[in-house]
């Protein structure tokens, strides 16, 4: 009998052009720190990397099985506490308080999807966004482990060895441009494996009818229960990596409402339940993002000569759109909604294929 998670398909339709334009892609990607050594332009890359396995991650459970959470700061947190209590208090290196923050949200993600897929629908979104809100509460009040609103500080990571070879020192941002390309490949990777197996049928049954996909024999909490589990050890590891790259974390950095919205939108304006959509996803966010935050948007304005400076809207935007995330991103999903309803993969998809039939 052959494994659940066998894979039932193979990439042999996929074009030579296809190929040669991913593997041109990939060693671009590996090289990219040789050509470019400014650390602005691999903080970028590094935060487009967290992103890309943030939204593959979300995608497996909502994506694929159609269950959207909005609680996903509670693995993300889970993740970054984990790891930063660990190295803080018992000075055990990061590279295996990862681990232990993927334990730590395995056991969350069994607790939360025992409860909360109970619900469906609106009811379950809620839940999701609950479980959250408690996790955050519970790190401002339990000062003595999580050290409450100050949040906990690392000044200095332990040097990576294996055996007595020191492999890296963490003192540029290029080691860290590495873990994230490689766990951002690991995911994609996951996720296509997911996508070509009967496991990944499974869950998309589930998204399309559960009543139906309940009726065939499929055990509608056991499969629920995988793909929220498989959603958390990734979005546990980006909250690891993002801890000891950012090197402070607290409640409202890592376990807020806004991160579990963001990591939907990735897959909202990329497009829900395909491979690539995440990763567009994370190629208009963070570059948004740094945009707001640095008011290149507000300059960008300025230039274009539609206000000036000086002005009194040119004073607001200076002052003001930089702190405009929520309503930017409010307005990107409605754009996206109104006319992209599939995702900007699948509105790209539909053109081509217009093309293709002129």
């Amino acid at each position: 009998m052959k494994p659940t998670f066998a894979l039932i398909r193979t990439s042999a339709g996929t074009s030579p052009v296809a190929i040669a334009l991913g593997v041109a892609i990939l060693a671009g990607l590996f090289l990219f720190p040789n050509f470019v050594q400014s650390p602005y332009a691999l903080h970028i890359m590094i935060l487009f990397f967290l992103s890309t396995i943030q939204g593959e991650a979300w995608n497996i459970i909502g994506g694929y099985t159609g269950q959207y959470s909005v609680g996903h700061a509670a693995y993300f947190g889970a993740g970054a506490y984990t790891t930063m209590i660990l190295m803080q208090y018992k000075q055990i290196p990061p590279w295996y308080g990862m681990l232990a923050g993927i334990g730590v949200a395995l056991v969350v993600s069994l607790i939360i999807g025992s409860i909360c897929f109970r619900l469906r629908g609106p009811y379950f979104v809620l839940a999701s966004i609950a479980v959250a809100e408690i996790m955050r509460l519970s790190a401002m009040n339990l000062k003595d482990i999580t050290n409450g609103a100050e949040g906990i500080l690392i000044t200095e990571i332990p040097v990576f060895k294996i055996g007595e070879t020191i492999v890296t020192d963490f003192l540029s941002k290029v080691p860290f441009y590495y873990i994230g390309l490689v766990i951002a490949l690991i995911t994609i990777l996951v996720t296509w494996m997911v996508q070509n197996s009967k496991l990944g049928y499974y869950f998309q049954a589930i998204r399309e009818d559960q009543d139906a996909a309940h009726s065939l024999g499929i055990s509608l909490p056991i499969y629920k229960n995988i793909a929220l589990a498989l959603s958390a050890i990734f979005t546990s590891l980006s909250g690891s990596f993002y801890a000891v790259y950012i090197g402070f974390i607290d409640p409202p950095t890592v376990l807020a409402l806004d991160i579990s919205v963001q990591i939907v939108l990735i897959c909202i304006i990329g497009g829900i339940g395909t491979i690539w959509g995440p990763v567009i996803g994370a190629m208009v966010l963070v570059p948004l993002s740094e945009a707001l935050r640095s008011n290149l948007i507000a300059q960008m304005i300025f230039k274009t000569g539609l206000t000036s400076e000086e002005s009194g809207i040119g004073t607001f935007l200076k002052e003001n759109l930089a702190h405009a995330h929520a309503l930017i991103y409010g307005i990107l999903v409605v754009v996206v909604i109104l006319f992209m309803p599939d995702g900007i993969l699948g509105w790209v998809k539909k053109l081509t294929a217009k093309k293709g039939r002129g």
